[in-house]
């Protein structure tokens, strides 16, 4: 079956692009949630129309998202996690994570627009950020433990207090008080 997207829809396509799908897949999903229509002669020419007078507009967004796509270069994440003593992490790091340490950068990014499957383990990973369906940037990151943990630190050993009083000393100390104080006559 030959439909034009009218959405984007990840893991298939974007929009306006027209594709050769299974015939289950289009009828039962894209066609009746409004992702897609069919491909017919009469659609193909609207839509050949439309993208004569949208060329000028998306190369325009394009060119934009080239520029942002400059800002990202060099750009380097280190991400901090709570580990375990055995050095697994709690939970994963996944695209909002990115999107909050890019933000916290001064970039506006989006989690939709962040590619990047989660990952549980401590290292060196890229994700990857889409700008535009022709601009994706690689953003190098680094999932390190969390510095705030006490465990990591050196043990410093702590000043003993004074060990308290037991409880027999308490008493003789009570009665040496009570014997010690003069009768007044």
């Amino acid at each position: 079956m030959k439909i034009i997207l009218k959405k984007d829809v990840q893991g298939l396509g974007y929009k306006d692009d027209v594709l050769t799908v299974k015939d289950g897949y289009g009828r039962n999903y894209l066609l009746p949630q409004g992702f897609a229509v069919l491909a017919t002669e009469h659609a193909l020419k609207q839509l050949n129309e439309e993208l004569k007078q949208r060329a000028h507009k998306l190369a325009k967004i394009k060119a934009e998202a080239e520029d942002k796509a400059t800002k990202f270069e060099g750009v380097s994440l280190t991400i901090p996690v709570k580990v375990s003593e055995s050095g697994t992490t709690y939970g994963s790091v996944g695209p909002a994570q990115i999107a909050a340490e890019l933000v916290k950068l001064g970039f506006q990014v989006e989690p939709k627009n962040v590619e990047l499957k989660p990952v549980k383990e401590l290292g060196n990973h890229v994700a990857v950020l889409r700008l535009h369906k022709e601009v994706a940037i690689e953003i190098p990151f680094n999932v390190v433990a969390d510095a705030a943990k006490e465990e990591d630190a050196p043990a410093e050993e702590a000043p003993k207090a004074e060990e308290a009083p037991t409880m027999e000393e308490e008493i003789e100390e009570y009665i040496e008080s009570k014997t010690e104080e003069p009768a007044e006559e």
